[in-house]
């Protein structure tokens, strides 16, 4: 074999540092957006933050534009096509102007309820603190109260220790028949259960601590605990030589206790959602409006551009004047990449009102079925941009806050022929079938699947075990109550 040099001519694809940035800037969720932009005014001395952007502003980063073009054509053009090669050729710094321009708004007057911190701010004791709290008056020695620092340090929010006391021994160089004898005190705590190593464990826990006879209780608990899932009454009456009015009064006093006991120490911090695009009913048509309240407005710095302009360095210093360069240049993708990507939300927001306008007359039970694709031919982009898009972004409507992607929808056929239905109006009418049923001779999934099919839905018994679990609706057998 002999080597030889030849020549071949081929394209790839490259993703420049900039697209990336546009690419990851797209499906950031509000608070990631101002985190990122607050990180890039600390490390780019060219962005500055204004109150309200002024004409000038977007007139200097518009020049500041043009002096880069040369050098980030490629990268510009490699943006603006992912998203609509045909129209996204050139920047718009008019509309940006019309979007960003607007006068702060006016205090608020009247009934509004204004937030007051003083009465939000509070500190909460954790599971773990009350624990502590106990070992200091508990009087233990010096190696229980190390024995029980690192049993309580492994034990979960939800007050079960599922780490062996083995490991624990191995990693605190601690005996493990004095973890095992503290732990045993540490059952004794406040909540009751906690530290239980299963759910078995933490009820028997509980049952001892009772002040009646709790012998039969304990029974059932360890041995047919499985049946008391199911709710067979009748098999644990027949194992334990019982008669059912004993045994039910016996699963009264367990399914009266507390399978979580660190749940009442849990943290319970409202999630608030600030939603990125607001829905208002305007006569007979819904308008789409980007909430851009919040978010860094930026602008280039005025002092850093005139020191390249025309050339002009006052330092004479090559190397910082290609640094001030290339962070004119970043700052002025990030600009047009933010702008790009409300845009992009604006056009995605408008689209899916103008497929679900039935869902904002009437609610959800009136969704229709969509995917990423129709949503993506109508306004000519990928599916993978208004995947991104839709990620983390939540809409303000008639109807409630919700999230972009829950206007997605699968459809489930029509058992009369008709239009199909959205997954999630199924799911909604699963719900209320469900919650008019008789508590004690709950519906089987084959008679949820003979009910729907008299409301029009074609529907398979399969898919109604998946939506009910989605649900949290429990099984026909457990969902049965007998007292």
């Amino acid at each position: 074999m002999a080597l030889k040099q030849t020549m071949n001519l081929s394209q790839n694809l490259v993703i420049t540092p900039q697209l990336q940035q546009a690419i990851k800037l797209l499906q950031l969720s509000r608070l990631e957006l101002e985190s990122q932009v607050r990180s890039e005014i600390e490390e780019n001395p060219i962005l500055e933050e204004a109150e309200v952007l002024k004409e000038e502003d977007f007139q200097r980063t518009k020049e500041a534009e043009l002096q880069t073009q040369d050098n980030t054509q490629l990268e510009t053009s490699a943006a603006d096509n992912i998203q609509d090669p045909q129209r996204q050729d050139e920047f718009e710094w008019e509309s940006y102007l019309e979007t960003q321009h607007k006068a702060p708004r006016e205090a608020s007057h009247g009934n509004e309820e204004i937030m007051n911190y003083e009465n939000v701010i509070s500190t909460t004791q954790t599971l773990h603190d009350h624990l502590y709290w106990q070992i200091k008056m508990t009087g233990f020695s010096d190696d229980e109260e190390q024995a029980a620092d690192a049993l309580i340090s492994h034990i979960d929010d939800d007050g079960y220790l599922k780490v062996p006391l083995a490991q624990i021994s191995e990693e605190e160089k601690i005996d493990v028949g004095l973890l095992e004898d503290t732990l045993s005190l540490i059952h004794q705590f406040d909540p009751p259960g906690v530290g239980a190593r299963d759910l078995k464990e933490c009820l028997l826990i509980q049952a001892q601590l009772l002040e009646e006879d709790t012998n039969d209780l304990v029974q059932l608990i360890s041995n047919h605990l499985k049946d008391l899932e199911k709710k067979n009454y009748e098999a644990i009456a027949k194992a334990m030589n019982r008669s059912m009015e004993v045994i039910i009064d016996m699963c009264k006093i367990i399914y009266a206790m507390e399978p979580k006991p660190g749940r009442s120490y849990a943290g319970n911090d409202t999630q608030f959602v600030t939603p990125d695009v607001y829905v208002y009913k305007v006569g007979d048509d819904y308008v789409v409006s980007l909430n851009e309240d919040g978010l860094p407005k930026l602008k280039i710095s005025n002092f850093y551009k005139n020191m390249l302009k025309g050339g002009a360095n006052p330092t004479g210093d090559k190397v910082a004047s290609e640094y001030i360069q290339e962070k004119l240049k970043s700052a002025v993708w990030l600009i047009k990449s933010i702008h790009q990507r409300q845009r992009t939300i604006f056009k995605v927001s408008d689209s899916i009102v103008k497929h679900q306008k039935e869902f904002f007359e009437k609610g959800a039970g009136f969704l229709k079925p969509m995917v990423l694709r129709d949503i993506a031919n109508d306004i000519g982009m990928h599916e993978s941009t208004v995947s991104r898009v839709t990620t983390s972004k939540y809409m303000h409507t008639p109807q409630g806050i919700y999230e972009l992607k829950y206007f997605f929808n699968s459809g489930i056929n029509s058992s009369d022929g008709g239009d199909a239905l959205a997954s999630e109006s199924v799911k909604l009418k699963l719900k209320e079938i469900v919650s008019k049923e008789d508590p004690k001779k709950p519906l089987s999934d084959q008679k949820l699947v003979e009910l729907l099919r008299k409301e029009g839905i074609d529907i398979a018994r399969r898919t109604v075990a998946k939506y009910r679990d989605v649900l949290k609706i429990l099984p026909s057998s457990q969902r049965k109550k007998y007292f």
